[in-house]
């Protein structure tokens, strides 16, 4: 087997079908260095034609001795020497087309020696011939130089592909003639011989010239186009490819051999079908399209394949078409290919990046939606059954915040895990951004098989983590949007559906999950209203402040008071500041809000006595304006308020905004001369490195550690005896919030809290009660409430029945203990009406009114509740009976 054209090695029947005389002469161009490999083969094949011209000679000299009689008395020394230079000379041309020691002797002085030696031979010939016809007289000579003629056709015939050649011998034949006879007809026929033949080498020169100008110009594009093959190769930018008829490989390019570190020998002659891909495999469709286009033998234009010899997954496509030979007999395919496999990796990475979520892998907004889309309409357009649950991650703020984002970002790739392995088939799981995640179930809308399966992942993502030597504990709400199949749901509308139940379980004690009900839409539609009736109670004056005391616990003379934003709705009444304070910070309405709270605080205290002071709260979207510190200032300048009067309370979230400069805001602040109070201290993230770098003046300490604290095993004594240490030792006063009984004010007072704030000394006043308390003697207060604590209370707002006579009474609850709780809608009930309550599905209690003050009404429980189970049960279907409420 040998190289062909290109490198491409060519089969042995191949090689068989090429003419003899051409194998001979490309072998014995091999032995004939620094020779234009085409000339070579022309002057081989003048070798290897040689003896047809010494045949005709040696049959011209023979007839022409016989004819003419010739003697041996004739015979002289220049004839035998001419005989026998030409025989020798004959020879010598013939022996390198057959033996490669005479190539290598001629070596590249071979088409020179050639030229010297065919003179020889023509000249010695020619004289010999002559010399034997002169003998014969006039007759013979004449006989004699038509023998010479005859023998001189061949010898032109066969140096045709050499045009100075036939000159040359031609030439040497008139040479040879006038040594021979020497006479005056003899020159005048040499002399008419030898211009015809000058005439005719110089045409056949010119034919040649362009000829080997033609050779030497396709040299060249073939030389270029090898190159620029080649350059095109070693890019990878393509490769080359070559079958016979029968589809098995005759070439293809290094280069694709490796890229796929396949073995040569094993890729040249399988059909291409087998190297491009294996049946059965991803590939399959690709061969198949090949071995029709094969069949068919018609052309293709990149075909996508998959590589089957190939240790590593590659892809590629292959252009190619039929090719014939001169008799328009089908060859075989000839075409190039390019390697997709970079650009297809490329493209899964680009695809990787549009679909699924770069940290955890779990598929992105865009295309969870898609899915869900998908789920929601079958492949005819009818509605689908299918689920979603939306995922909020509690608590995952305070991991990002205080531990880093690097340790939350390896948070979330282990509850994505969770989430998966807790998933499993039964759906696709999502990331939407943040602690935010979207699971899509299709065909499963069972609400018992939706309730298991949320359980499941609450309690898996509640599970401890450890992460760099971290244990995290957080959890997880879920609320459930449910497409029941008979109806087209609108993605973006089970969407909402599923957050405003994450909404509600959020609202409802987070840790838990909720189904979607319309009273959800109802609440979520209420609450915008809420928003705009805001906004225009702000515009319109309609919100008041309400002023709370804070009491020294050491002299029980008031302090100074908390300032807190009052909205008495002219519909709805008084909305609570839980209600309406989120609103505010979700709408941006806070920064508003808490500008006019402040310079109405301000403007109220400055008629106040000196020692009195009036505390603000400071939102962090307050605290992060620059020009917040300029507002304090003007504000204090239009009131006429002495600047160490004002305490700003501000919380430990304002600590987190990387982006926030708040030494440099504290440092202003202070420059003011206002005090600084830590808001809400232990709820939070409670870092001391906060009081070690801001300039606080007070800290409050959260209401969650008063209420109970004085309960017997309560740990809340111990936290409130640690943060009084703590501010005593940086020269700080403390506030306890939420004091509501007698015996947490004695534990206040014996830990050493400075101050306290709450209902034992009163809810908060108006403007003119607030006067009214300042105006006693010395602005002493007593305290007033009950003995001991209560039970723990937490607040919710879930629509309940009340059962009572025969009728149920829709109730909303405001909050609940284990023992009780406390109810509003119905109106005056007399203490001591005993009620059936429906809490939530499947969850009824006994219950006795204790107390009604216009539409509140305070339930005892015949048996203390699980509030865990209170959490997790949904609201109950309220068939409602009389319109009338309960009356005394």
């Amino acid at each position: 087997m040998r190289i062909g054209m290109f490198g491409q090695k060519k089969s042995p029947q191949e090689t068989a079908e090429a003419p003899t005389i051409h194998r001979r002469s490309q072998g014995a161009v091999e032995g004939l260095s620094g020779i234009n490999p085409i000339s070579a083969v022309s002057l081989l094949a003048i070798c290897a034609l040689w003896p047809i011209v010494i045949g005709v000679r040696t049959l011209a000299l023979t007839i022409t001795v016989v004819a003419g009689g010739f003697a041996l008395s004739d015979v002289s020394l220049p004839l035998v020497m001419a005989i026998l230079v030409s025989i020798v000379i004959d020879i010598l041309i013939y022996l390198p087309s057959v033996s490669t020691r005479a190539r290598q002797l001629a070596g590249v002085r071979f088409p020179r020696m050639l030229a010297w030696v065919v003179c020889l031979s023509s000249a010695a010939y020619s004289f010999a011939l002559l010399s034997i016809s002169h003998t014969l007289g006039p007759v013979g000579e004449l006989f004699g130089l038509i023998a010479l003629l005859g023998a001189l056709l061949p010898s032109l015939v066969v140096l045709v592909p050499h045009r100075m050649l036939m000159f040359l011998a031609s030439a040497s034949t008139a040479a040879g003639v006038l040594a021979a006879c020497g006479e005056l007809q003899f020159m005048i026929g040499a002399m008419v011989f030898l211009p015809a033949m000058l005439l005719v080498a110089l045409i056949r020169s010119k034919e040649d010239h362009e000829a080997e100008a033609k050779v030497d110009q396709q040299k060249l594009n073939n030389e270029r186009a090898r190159c620029l093959l080649s350059d095109y190769e070693k890019s990878g930018r393509g490769w080359f490819w070559e079958t016979d008829r029968h589809g098995r490989i005759v070439y293809i390019s290094h280069e694709a051999i490796s890229a796929i570190e396949a073995d040569p020998d094993t890729i040249i002659g399988q059909p291409l079908s087998s190297v491009i891909c294996s049946p059965g495999a991803e590939g399959g469709g690709s061969e198949r399209t090949f071995n029709f286009h094969f069949s068919a033998r018609t052309a293709f234009n990149d075909l996508a394949v998959h590589v089957a010899q190939s240790a590593e997954e590659r892809a590629w496509s292959l252009s190619g078409g039929p090719f014939y030979n001169e008799f328009g007999q089908f060859v075989g395919f000839r075409g190039h290919g390019t390697d997709l496999t970079e650009v297809k990796r490329s493209h899964e990475a680009v695809t990787q990046l549009a679909r699924y979520d770069n940290l955890t892998g779990l598929a992105n907004r865009l295309y969870i939606k898609e899915l869900f889309e998908k789920a929601l309409v079958g492949h005819r357009g009818e509605p689908n059954p299918c689920s979603l649950f939306l995922l909020d991650l509690d608590r995952f703020k305070q991991v990002n915040d205080t531990l880093g984002h690097p340790i939350g970002d390896a948070l979330l790739k282990q509850v994505s895990e969770r989430l998966k392995r807790t998933i499993g088939d039964s759906g696709e799981v999502g990331r939407l951004g943040g602690d935010e995640f979207q699971v899509v179930l299709p065909g499963i809308i069972s609400e018992e098989r939706l309730a298991d399966i949320a359980r499941s992942v609450i309690v898996n993502l509640s599970h401890p983590y450890m992460v760099e030597g971290n244990q995290i504990v957080i959890g997880a709400s879920v609320g459930i949007a449910i497409a029941d199949g008979r109806h087209v749901s609108g993605a973006e509308t089970l969407i909402r559906n599923a957050d405003l139940a994450l909404y509600s379980a959020k609202e409802n004690g987070r840790g838990i999950w909720k189904f979607y009900s319309e009273d959800m839409h109802k609440v979520a539609h209420e609450r915008r209203a809420l928003e705009g009736e805001l906004r225009a109670a702000l515009q319109a004056g309609g919100m008041s402040i309400a002023y709370q005391p804070v009491v020294n616990v050491a002299t029980e003379t008031i302090s100074g008071f908390e300032a807190l934003a009052r909205w008495e709705h002219p519909v709805r009444g008084p909305i609570s500041p839980g209600v309406f304070v989120p609103i505010a910070e979700e709408s941006g309405l806070i920064m508003q809000l808490g500008e006019w709270v402040l310079r109405t605080a301000c403007a109220d205290a400055a008629a106040w006595p000196r020692q009195v002071r009036i505390a603000v709260n400071v939102s962090p979207m307050q605290f992060a304006d620059p020009a917040f510190p300029a507002i304090v200032l003007n504000a204090l300048a239009q009131s006429g308020l002495e600047p160490e009067r004002l305490e700003l309370e501000i919380t430990e979230s304002v600590f987190l905004d990387d982006k926030l400069d708040a030494a440099r805001i504290f440092e202003r602040l202070k420059a003011i001369g206002v005090r600084l109070a830590l808001d809400d201290f232990g709820t939070g993230y409670s870092a001391l490195g906060y009081l070690r770098t801001a300039p606080f003046d007070k800290i409050k300490i959260d209401q969650s550690f008063v209420r109970g604290a004085a309960q017997s095993g309560s740990a809340n004594s111990a936290i409130i005896r640690s943060i009084v240490s703590l501010a005593e030792a940086l020269n700080m006063e403390t506030t306890a919030e939420g004091a509501e009984t007698i015996d947490e004010l004695e534990l206040i007072r014996s830990l050493g809290c400075s101050h306290v704030q709450g209902y034992i000394y009163g809810k908060p006043l108006g403007l003119k009660e607030a006067n009214e308390r300042l105006a006693g003697v010395d602005s002493h207060v007593e305290p007033i409430g009950h003995k001991h604590s209560r039970e723990t209370r937490y607040k919710v707002l879930r629509t309940i029945g009340i059962h009572h006579d025969g009728y149920c009474y829709p109730a909303r609850i405001k909050n609940i203990s284990p023992g009780g709780a406390l109810i509003e809608g119905l109106w005056d009930v007399p203490p001591g009406t005993e009620f059936e309550v429906a809490l939530g599905v499947n969850l009824k209690v006994r219950a006795v009114a204790r107390w009604s003050v216009e539409d509140c009404t305070g339930l005892q429980f015949e048996l203390p509740i699980s509030l865990e189970k209170f959490r997790r049960s949904s609201p109950p279907q309220i068939s409602t009976g009389l319109p009338e409420l309960l009356r005394a």
